[in-house]
């Protein structure tokens, strides 16, 4: 097999001959925002003589090589003044640009709204940008601004209610999405066990969600790719902004270390809501707080370094004999180099941490658990011409999963110290991906990804006979734990499994005509870890888990097709995409599997199938004083595990019944119809108003079918697994930002947000449980819902 780097240069070297024999020069520079230095994502830098053009990367570089000549240039980016320029190409230059803001634009949503504009031309599909600013202005919840609750009202994402952690996509389960903050993982996106999210919008720069056609650079979840970028700090001057809410309150500070080279960033976030439960006699608590820095110095033209960081808890008590305390802490130092004008690295070294932690004063102890990583890649991005640009790379992770420890919380509990058995893996990746223009209709993207997965020794293996951790019993018909026959370990530094997957990418784009095109796209993933839950949204107890001698990785194979379209110059558009997906070893529980504390969890999990399929659309109004959007998803989820067949030592065989009997099921996050209608309405320079609107189909979930009484006692059974739902979820929220107009003549700038969630107060079931009523005697069903109507008020401000 060829070496990686060799690999690399006879790509480019096929590529070259059509270019050699005319002369070629390059212009290449970084753009940014001149009031703060803050370089912009996304910018458009266009010829039009040419039709040809590029966009900024991720740090605010661009780079385009074309024939020697005299060209008009113009660059874009909404919300901001364009500059067009004439240049005269006769060798290689560096432009850099600062865009000044619009006159006319209110500063809140300059900064990232052209994100949200299609792209008819670029290959890319199944990927939606919001801006911070349409994120502050979707209502939610108490009035909190909130990225996780703001992308489910795309097309293709939901979660399992109210209240309910994480998010899914496409039919996947939480565990399938990559959440990335400055590249760094982040396990547990929620605060207050769903409510709220751990990300402060005003620290936010840029919003990606990849479901699908999703770039060789990613690897490791199945579903989608949260790629999220924080602010780098305003290196011209201190600015200040933040917002005081119902139950909590945020300030973000940023400013100049070394004016127009050095800049810092901090910001904080904390609720107070349990500080008023003394006052009605409640001796709980219920509360989280996190903090957001980034600093950055542009040591040259050619280097610029970045350190950032995040920390957030979460803690929730019961009096002082249950104190629930978990949350993520991660960091990420960068460097950007640029090797020459054509070629731009990005070297990162992370750390992500996800810490759980329980205090039972009552029983006497203390349990904690968690996952930990740490990752070095390294990123290049050729710009090759303007119609061949590469990205390559590598990336190494290393894993520390600590499944759970119990520590006696005094010397007088008779508790034992026991620590569950700690589990190390290493996963190494390399890809290469191309963005190639073949003509001037068909470009593509193409890419493939190398993933190693090792894992590594441990302190305890079991050994089962037959090297089957699950037994069958076809005289109950039921799986159950099987005991292990023997014991070793294996020292960290060996291995227990070792998993190789090449995963191919490729998406097209055929325009049609200037304002519609043609897409699709094929995506192979593989997934090493897994998270460990049977309940539709998981909960901060449960626990991570990697693939290994038992428990195999998931592999999906998607493919997706799509019709893309702007209206009237993009100020409507059009997006409709067909998706299906396969997924191989998806994990699957046997009836009545405890996940908490096992130190065996082979014993209680079989590897299945699952596929999701379904159609998507999407219109946006993109400009004027009314916009929005409407979005539809018509979508099936489903799993399986058939039975596997068991060799008998008389030389006969049988095949086990499988989960549900070895049929399709729904999963916990199926949603047939889902609909999300986001409007906003600028009045005047005083008043804007947003509202959203949400239905969808119940969530799948069981319900007794029959019952029978034993020794006095009555016992409900249960038909096939999520066969039946809930009643289907609907709900209306809506919100008036008031900004008052002596704003424009002074430096403090304020707003009030009015908010109203659910405004008809509709009770949406969470669960529906079935009991006795201890006055009738009589089983009953009870509807548990956790919101009616809730109105917030907050007021931001900055300065």
């Amino acid at each position: 097999m060829l070496p990686f780097n060799k690999v690399v240069f006879s790509v480019l070297l096929l590529f070259s001959f059509s270019t050699f024999a005319q002369q070629r020069y390059t212009l290449s520079g970084t753009i940014s925002e001149a009031s703060s230095n803050e370089t912009l994502i996304g910018v458009t830098v266009v010829f039009p003589e040419l039709q040809t053009g590029v966009t900024t990367n991720e740090y605010g570089f661009y780079s385009i090589t074309l024939p020697e000549g005299k060209y008009k240039l113009q660059v874009s980016y909404l919300g901001f003044q364009d500059i067009v320029e004439t240049i005269t190409l006769d060798s290689d230059r560096k432009m850099n640009f600062s865009l000044e803001e619009s006159a006319e634009q209110l500063q809140e949503v300059i900064v990232t709204e052209d994100v949200e504009k299609m792209d008819i031309r670029k290959p890319q599909m199944s990927v939606n940008s919001l801006s911070v600013g349409t994120i502050k202005k979707i209502p939610v919840i108490l009035g909190e601004a909130d990225v996780i609750k703001s992308i489910l009202l795309l097309p293709g994402v939901t979660n399992a209610g109210e209240g309910a952690s994480g998010f899914n996509v496409r039919g996947g389960a939480v565990d399938q999405n990559l959440i990335l903050l400055d590249e760094a993982t982040i396990f547990n996106s929620s605060h207050l066990f769903g409510f709220f999210s751990v990300f402060n919008p005003d620290a936010i720069k840029d919003i990606k969600l990849y479901k699908g056609g999703i770039p060789a650079r990613y690897g490791g979840r199945l579903s989608s790719v949260l790629d999220i970028f924080q602010k780098e700090g305003n290196s011209k001057k201190i600015k200040v902004n933040g917002g005081i809410g119902a139950v909590a309150s945020r300030l973000l500070v940023e400013g100049p270390i070394v004016k127009d080279k050095a800049a810092f960033l901090v910001g904080g976030r904390a609720s107070y809501a349990h500080l008023f439960l003394p006052l009605f006699d409640v001796d709980n608590s219920a509360y989280f707080y996190d903090l957001n820095t980034k600093l950055s110095y542009n040591i040259n033209d050619n280097n610029s370094i970045f350190l950032s960081g995040y920390f957030g808890r979460d803690v929730f008590g019961i009096s002082d004999s249950f104190v629930n305390t978990y949350g993520n802490a991660v960091g990420n130092f960068r460097w950007n180099h640029l090797f020459s004008d054509k070629l731009f690295s990005n070297l990162s070294l992370i750390y992500s941490n996800y810490y759980y932690g329980l205090k039972l004063d009552f029983v006497g102890f203390d349990w904690n658990s968690g996952i930990e990583n740490f990752n070095i890649k390294y990123d290049l991005k050729h710009y090759v011409n303007d119609k061949f640009q590469v990205n390559y790379g590598i990336n190494n992770i290393y894993y520390r999963f600590n499944p759970g420890k119990i520590q006696p919380s005094n010397a007088d509990s008779g508790i034992v110290e026991e620590q569950l058995t700690q589990k190390y893996a290493n996963e190494f990746a390399a890809y290469i991906d191309i963005e190639h223009d073949l003509t001037k209709n068909l470009s593509l993207n193409y890419g493939l990804r190398f993933s190693n997965f090792v894992r590594l020794g441990q302190d305890e293996v079991n050994v089962y006979f037959n090297d089957n951790p699950v037994n069958f019993d076809p005289v109950l018909n039921v799986y159950q734990e099987a005991r292990p026959i023997d014991s070793y370990s294996v020292e960290k530094s060996g291995s227990l499994a070792t998993f190789n997957n090449f995963e191919p990418r490729i998406s097209l784009a055929y325009t049609l005509n200037n304002n519609s095109s043609f897409k699709a796209s094929y995506t192979r993933l593989a997934q090493y870890l897994h998270l460990l839950s049977n309940t539709s949204s998981p909960t901060p107890l449960d626990v991570w888990t990697p693939s290994g001698p038992f428990i195999k990785p998931q592999l999906l194979d998607q493919y997706a097709v799509g019709y893309f379209k702007n209206l009237k110059e993009g100020d409507y558009s059009v997006e409709t995409e067909l998706f299906y997906k396969d997924i191989q070893n998806r994990i699957d529980y046997i009836d009545g599997a405890n996940l908490i504390a096992n130190d065996a969890i082979e014993q209680v999990i079989l590897n299945g199938e699952a596929r999701a399929y379904g159609l998507e659309f999407l219109f946006r109004k993109n400009e004027g004083r009314f916009q929005g959007w409407l979005a539809y998803t018509l979508s099936k989820s489903e799993q399986r595990t058939p039975g596997r067949t068991v060799q008998l030592p008389d030389g006969t065989s049988f095949t086990e019944s499988g989960i549900n009997s070895g049929a399709w099921y729904n999963t916990p996050y199926d949603k047939t119809h889902d609909i999300s209608v986001y409007a906003s309405y600028d009045l005047n320079d005083k008043w804007n108003f947003n509202t959203n609107f949400v239905f969808q189909t119940g969530q799948p979930t069981n319900y007794p079918i029959g019952q029978f009484s034993f020794q006095g006692l009555t016992i409900p059974y249960y038909g096939p697994r999520n066969e039946e739902r809930l009643p289907s979820y609907n709900r209306m929220d809506v919100s008036a930002t008031l900004t008052p107009r002596k704003n424009k003549n002074r430096k403090w700038q304020g707003e009030w947000v009015f908010s109203i969630y659910n405004v008809y107060n509709r009770r949406n079931a969470a669960s529906i449980s079935f009991s006795r009523n201890q006055d009738t005697g009589v089983n009953e069903a009870v509807r548990t819902s956790i919101f009616g109507v809730v109105p917030a008020v907050t007021y931001n401000f900055k300065f």
